[in-house]
């Protein structure tokens, strides 16, 4: 998500935002790996480096939109 923030792939990174939001737990936790051929959460649990990079991602999804929301202005 970050690094398509960073090339200005703001759709592309809100998906994928989307799409990682979508693999948390019924309580919103994120573990320390996904197992896309299970479909399921693995590994230590919760993960704290796994949600600091999920908050990291939305400070980059906002800032991208606050930065487009003042080009839009001026």
């Amino acid at each position: 998500v970050d690094n398509l923030v960073l090339q200005s792939r703001d759709e592309e990174a809100r998906a994928l935002f989307v799409k990682l939001l979508a693999l948390r737990n019924d309580v919103g936790l994120l573990s320390e790996e996904y197992d896309p051929r299970v479909r399921r959460l693995v590994g230590n649990f919760p993960q704290a480096f796994s949600h600091i990079a999920l908050v990291n991602s939305a400070l980059a999804l906002s800032a991208a939109a606050d930065h487009v929301s003042q080009r839009t202005r001026t």
